[in-house]
């Protein structure tokens, strides 16, 4: 199939090209021209398209496409007012909700800078990267102020407000409905800055430039389908690459999207019966919890409606995708890309049914290879660093650095091989290989053996140093409510199941992991085994 037929069936199925009115068509495509590609283009032609269908579904109750857009213009003329200008960082510190997505296309209809911060940040980091990347204003939850103790409260308005009189401005009370017109687009478009996950450390803010065609949109919706008006429960963290893709394509799709402010495995489940949703945008997590939750509330709730469950942010570990699609529906996508990367593969429910634990297959338009450490590509089977190319623009880093390119492909830093039949499978980071007794071993590989294991609820590998072998794993388990688990258990299960050397040395027991809102271990906070 050619790029034209190609582009034109995934536009029509997503509903780019479909019937409609002719002035609703023209004024989303004069959207389109106006903005570029892009958060406002998307927001304004939805509302052109389809200005009475519900946009956001969320705590504060239903918002139509209409209403969304003019709020987004009246926060812009606002933010205007305060003095903010092209250029200026903003940074915003909330949950998934209206007033999240509101502050967020404003900030970039001004030609702000909008600098995305992780919800589980501590104090020391909001004060040093809002100060490192020069914020102008701070945009949070109410809940969010006791880590901002540090930031002027003149340079904070709050997003959502949990008291019904705060002290501070609010983005609700900013918005003035004489102010609905829309503002003219800055000689600079808006940009979007992502903190990694900072699981070693302080967070790098990556920059992702803003695609320059709708390639992008083709090669994402070939690989997951997509169709336009879509119900989507977002549950992904909107500040985390996954969660900000989801909503930033779909936005082509004019859908209606789900948003909650904390995420509720039976409160899922309800929108997704409730709303008849097709999408469910998901960490595997929260896949997994969902897995886990009251066997009674899924048997008593219809989720028939779920076509795709989009899977991305951190491994999918051992047959989960599986468990998940035995339990409900056989919808799993699973996304493999990073922050900085965009998409690498993308696994289907067919993959994931032929080979659970496979990252997928290379989509469109987009270039995989996997390179030793010469830079020269090995062979199907055998394991190198995977390097990719595609649409989606890299910016660099914040702080003037970027990743590494090898022959134009930009290295992901992770390790892995592709099989016969082209599918990719990730072995682990690259630096968190170790060498046991001369042989390569992979954290994962032990990871995804023991998550299997029926007393087992979560479970993180490290390396340690080893007097005898230079380097072996640890093994930091949370096992099943009630359940008992010793680490004679652990290690004899793991012997029936991994090599010899990948057995672990240690194994540590704790009553939870260390995650982030993304479902990756902060592996800084694991207990020392020194």
């Amino acid at each position: 199939m050619g790029d034209l037929s190609y582009t034109l069936k995934v536009f029509r199925r997503i509903g780019l090209i479909a019937p409609n009115w002719p002035h609703r068509l023209i004024g989303a495509g004069l959207q389109l021209a106006k903005w570029g590609p892009g958060f406002p283009s998307g927001l304004h032609s939805a509302a052109r398209r389809v200005p009475h269908q519900l946009a956001i579904i969320d705590d504060a109750g239903e918002i139509t496409w209409r209403e969304l857009a003019q709020q987004v213009n009246q926060l812009t003329h606002a933010l205007k007012a305060r003095g903010l200008e092209p250029g200026d960082s903003v940074a915003l510190l909330a949950r998934n909700h209206r007033y999240m997505v509101i502050g967020m296309i404003a900030i970039m209809q001004l030609g702000g800078r909008v600098l995305l911060l992780n919800t589980m940040a501590s104090a020391s980091q909001l004060g040093e990267l809002t100060k490192r990347e020069s914020a102008a204003l701070v945009l949070l939850d109410e809940e969010f102020l006791p880590v901002a103790a540090d930031v002027p409260r003149d340079d904070v308005v709050l997003t959502w407000a949990e008291s019904d009189d705060p002290d501070l401005p609010t983005v609700a009370g900013l918005l003035a409905p004489e102010s609905n017109a829309s503002p003219k687009p800055p000689e600079k478009h808006g940009s979007v800055i992502i903190f990694t996950s900072g699981t070693t450390g302080l967070p790098k803010g990556a920059k992702r430039e803003e695609p320059r065609d709708l390639k992008p949109l083709v090669t994402y919706f070939g690989a997951i389908p997509f169709s336009g008006n879509s119900t989507i429960v977002l549950s992904s963290p909107l500040f985390h690459s996954w969660g900000l893709i989801n909503f930033g394509f779909a936005l082509s799709t004019a859908p209606t999207y789900v948003l909650r402010r904390k995420f509720d495995p039976a409160q899922v489940l309800r929108d997704i019966e409730q709303h008849r949703a097709e999408v469910l945008v998901v960490v595997p997590l929260m896949m997994q919890r969902l897995v886990d939750a009251d066997p009674e509330v899924i048997a008593s709730t219809d989720v028939s409606s779920l076509r795709i469950t989009a899977s991305s942010g951190s491994a999918l570990a051992g047959e989960l995708a599986t468990h998940f699609m035995d339990t409900f529906t056989d919808s799993v996508y699973n996304f493999y890309g990073a922050t900085e990367t965009g998409w690498v593969t993308i696994a289907s429910p067919e993959d994931l049914r032929a080979a659970p634990g496979t990252a997928g297959r290379t989509p469109w338009r987009t270039t995989v290879k996997i390179l030793d450490a010469d830079g020269h590509e090995v062979p199907a089977g055998e394991t190198g660093v995977i390097h990719v190319g595609n649409d989606m623009p890299f910016g660099g880093y914040t702080d003037g650095n970027t990743k590494s390119f090898s022959d134009g492909l930009m290295s992901t830093g992770d390790l892995g091989h592709f099989d016969e039949d082209g599918r990719l499978f990730v072995s682990g980071r690259d630096d968190d290989m170790i060498i046991s007794g001369g042989e390569n071993v992979f954290p994962r590989e032990l990871e995804d053996a023991l998550i299997e294991h029926p007393k087992v609820a979560d479970v993180v590998v490290t390396g340690i140093p080893d007097p005898q072998w230079g380097q072996s794993l640890a093994a930091f388990v949370v096992a099943k409510a009630g359940e008992e688990l010793t680490e004679d258990d652990v290690v004899e299960y793991a012997r029936g199941r991994v090599a010899r050397f990948a057995v672990p040395r240690r194994t540590v027991f704790l009553d939870e992991l260390p995650r982030n809102p993304t479902g990756k271990v902060m592996k800084r906070e694991l207990p020392s085994l020194d």
